[in-house]
């Protein structure tokens, strides 16, 4: 890496970090604490009785020790592992506007990923294409955070392809406890189906979908060579031609729904961002809607 570019790099893992603890020092730490509530109650210790405990809450080896009545107190067992699922596939780098879908991606772990450490959470990242590419344990810390942060915004992938299916299963090799997994990509992948079922069984799964404006409109701008950066294929399109420019339009947009109403039918819970847009609103909305869920 140039020095330049290694310059570039550590300031936008400082802007990101800046902005992100901001923001969820007012307004996501809150909600990340209370939809994502932790594994259970565990024991804590025993005291007397007090006027208003719960029967059932008596410890009766201690009351018959002592001749008191003792009760036994829980606390929630917050700590958790979160993982990241990143694709960086070659279609990640693509970005009409001021940032690539990678660079979201990057900003969207580094909110999340605050937000679970302030939370006492781990954290951990898989990088994935069509093989896995990266994986970092989880743990806590500002200095574990940044260097997520660093890795997706700096990361240069072997491969270019996306296999979802491939990630799941690793996390399935690495990761045996029931864990938030926030799944990240494009979904330009094909066969995700079942794996994406069992994983939802397992694990509490949220997928962010992040989309460029461009890959659902395509602009007027005469004869243009597209190519599928996966795939390495290539056409020309004359997207003068209006029709042209109605067909893939209409193409595009079916995919992006075909992906939202197959998460929706599996019932995992889908964060749909654009990188023309402001995702805050977006994961807001996510985690106050999941609130009520949960309360009703």
């Amino acid at each position: 890496m140039s020095d330049q570019r290694h310059t570039e790099l550590l300031k936008k893992v400082r802007e990101i970090q800046i902005v992100s603890r901001k923001v969820v020092n007012e307004l996501l730490g809150g909600e990340y604490k209370s939809v994502f509530k932790g594994r259970g109650m565990e024991f804590d210790e025993v005291r007397e009785y007090m006027p208003g405990d719960e029967v059932r809450t008596i410890d009766w080896n201690v009351t018959a020790r002592t001749g008191r009545t003792f009760v036994k107190r829980f606390i929630e067992e917050r700590e958790q592992a979160l993982f990241f699922l990143v694709d960086m596939s070659a279609s990640g780098t693509f970005g009409s506007s001021e940032k690539s879908k990678n660079e979201v991606a990057a900003e969207l772990c580094g909110l999340l990923a605050f937000s679970a450490i302030k939370n006492n959470d781990k954290v951990g990242l898989i990088i994935f294409t069509d093989e896995i590419e990266l994986f970092i344990p989880p743990d806590k810390g500002q200095l574990h955070v940044l260097h997520i942060i660093r890795e997706i915004l700096g990361f240069q992938p072997k491969r270019t392809g996306t296999s979802i299916a491939r990630a799941i299963d690793y996390l399935g090799k690495m990761v045996k406890k029931k864990c938030v997994t926030f799944l990240i990509s494009d979904f330009q992948d094909s066969e995700y189906i079942k794996p994406l079922k069992l994983a939802a069984i397992h694990y509490d799964l949220i997928a962010i979908t992040i989309t460029d404006p461009r890959e659902l409109d395509l602009p007027n701008a005469g004869l243009v060579e597209l190519a599928d950066a996966e795939s390495g294929e290539q056409i020309m399109v004359d997207t003068a031609s209006s029709a042209a420019r109605s067909r893939f339009n209409l193409a595009a947009k079916a995919r992006h729904l075909e992906v939202r109403d197959t998460l929706a039918r599996l019932n995992i819970d889908q964060i749909d961002v654009r990188t023309d847009r402001d995702y805050m609103g977006d994961l807001i909305r996510f985690f106050q809607t999941r609130e009520r869920r949960q309360t009703l």
